[in-house]
């Protein structure tokens, strides 16, 4: 433990002992700061004292608020939304919508919240672990692919998945404990990706992984269909942490589990987005994230109602309570102000701020008032799995109307990596889990009045990474939509259930 993360961890000590007026000076800071953009001159941030002056000036806004600005900042003109130039946008596509959105990054964002994230991800590892060897070897880093940003004339300018701005603005020094080279890791191609990154790293000493787990997991299989190796640990000895991130680790777990047998093997997990960086598991047996409050990101938090829109009465952290989902809402130094990001957290613990992510503000089932929550659907798959000896890949659910009889029921897609014996069992059990864990769809699905038993269709394995793939959506941060009011998704999934690879 160097001294430099000792401070540090005593910096982290300091936020979490004084939260409120942490994220007051903050906001403080951000208006200061961008009091002369246009943003700032428009809503008079010079004027704004207090958080209760911003919450009544400044509107919530979505991505298609801000995007004529941030679509001039894409073509050049700078001090619009931040007062730094801005020559680097994250593409985000949330859960694979269609559109892609283009989230500025200033240098401010991956200074001080990106990196010092990413710093803060191996303090708090090395603080639980004081017998680490982490600096011993390399970490590999899963990211995306980066391009020159079409709107602007300007090769200086880039456009692409935040994990690739990131890998290119490291600092030399990085490259000595990352792996793979960065034009491997950059490459677009994401076949040919995963060629190059197991002929260039399966002789490195690899004692990290970082990225999203669902791509982790489709590397880590290839590695070990190509090195004839049974687990990760026969290839790579020495690896003892994945730090996840991207979406919820929870259906990847037990997969995980068993690519890597060892006991030593440890999953940490990150809440790093295109938008910034906002908390990181501080402990070996929390599967919670503390939030961080020094990163230059003031964060409000609104309600939702029941079709999914974010209520504009939004509070600061001294007035969240536990267990309450939450729309977040978010205020940056890279021009985003309070903005609602699309991601829910609820509370899991109020001193010191920890949370879980459990889902999109649009990404649920509420077609008969079932309120069905994608952590609810989660949780009861990971069970329903785990008794009765199954392992899941990727899932997806959608509502189907049963005609003039006001009744329906959920269809649910799943691949396995391990098939249950019997479907109708598993049916079963995961209707009961889901009464348990969601009374708004127990009493939908009481006696049947209104909800029927779910339909359960298994597809075939690769399905889920043909529709990707259909898409255009390989690798990166891209993810499966989890549940959705619509049948679209289910209805495009369902179809590549008979492409062949």
């Amino acid at each position: 433990m160097t001294w430099l993360m000792k401070k540090r961890f005593h910096q982290i000590e300091l936020f979490i002992k004084y939260p409120y007026e942490v994220q007051r000076e903050c906001l403080q800071t951000l208006l200061n700061d961008a009091k002369h953009t246009e943003y700032g001159t428009k809503y008079n941030y010079a004027g704004i004292t207090n958080y209760e002056q911003y919450k009544n000036t400044v509107p919530i806004v979505n991505y298609e608020t801000l995007q004529p600005y941030i679509n001039r900042c894409m073509q050049g003109e700078q001090n619009i939304l931040w007062h730094e130039d801005i020559v680097f946008f994250a593409k985000s596509s949330g859960t694979t919508e269609h559109r892609s959105k283009y989230i500025p990054v200033s240098k401010s964002t991956l200074e001080n919240c990106h990196y010092k994230g990413g710093k803060d991800m191996i303090t708090l590892y090395c603080m639980n672990n004081e017998n680490t060897q982490l600096f011993t070897g390399k970490n590999l880093a899963l990211g995306g692919s980066l391009k020159i940003n079409d709107l602007r004339n300007d090769t200086n300018s880039y456009a692409g998945d935040l994990s690739a701005i990131v890998m290119q603005n490291l600092p030399f020094w990085a490259e000595f404990y990352r792996a793979p080279k960065i034009d491997v890791a950059l490459l677009d191609n994401w076949d040919e990706k995963l060629e190059q990154l197991y002929a260039t790293c399966v002789n490195e000493n690899i004692v990290s992984l970082s990225g999203v787990p669902s791509w982790m997991l489709v590397l880590c299989k290839h590695v070990l269909t190509q090195s004839g190796k049974t687990n990760v640990h026969e290839l790579w000895p020495n690896v003892e942490v994945f730090f996840n991130g991207g979406i919820n680790f929870a259906p990847y777990q037990q997969q995980f589990k068993e690519l890597f047998p060892a006991d030593k093997m440890r999953f940490y997990q990150l809440y790093s987005a295109s938008e910034g960086f906002f908390g990181i598991q501080d402990s070996n047996t929390y599967n919670d994230m503390l939030l961080m409050l020094d990163y230059g990101v003031f964060y409000e938090f609104a309600t939702i109602d029941a079709n999914g829109n974010v209520n504009t009465d939004a509070v600061m952290l001294d007035s969240v309570l536990l267990n309450v989902c939450y729309a977040l809402i978010i205020t940056t130094n890279g021009g985003l102000w309070r903005y609602a990001i699309g991601d829910t957290i609820m509370f899991t613990s109020l001193a010191p701020h920890r949370f879980k992510i459990v889902g999109r503000t649009k990404h649920f089932i509420n077609a008969f008032g079932e309120e069905l929550m994608v952590h609810n659907a989660d949780e009861a798959l990971q069970n329903t799995c785990t008794q009765l000896g199954a392992v899941l890949t990727e899932y997806t659910a959608a509502p189907l109307f049963m005609g003039n009889n006001a009744k329906g029921r959920h269809e649910w897609l799943i691949e396995f990596e391990v098939v249950p014996n019997n479907i109708e069992e598993f049916t079963h059990l995961l209707d009961a889990k889901l009464m348990l864990l969601n009374s708004d769809y127990e009493a939908k699905r009481s006696k049947s009045l209104l909800l029927q038993m779910p339909l359960v269709t298994v597809v075939a394995k690769g399905t889920f990474y043909n529709w990707l793939s259909k898409n255009n959506k390989l690798g990166g941060q891209y993810k499966i939509p989890r549940l959705s009011n619509s049948r679209v998704y289910y209805e495009e999934i369902l179809l590549c259930n008979f492409i062949k690879n």
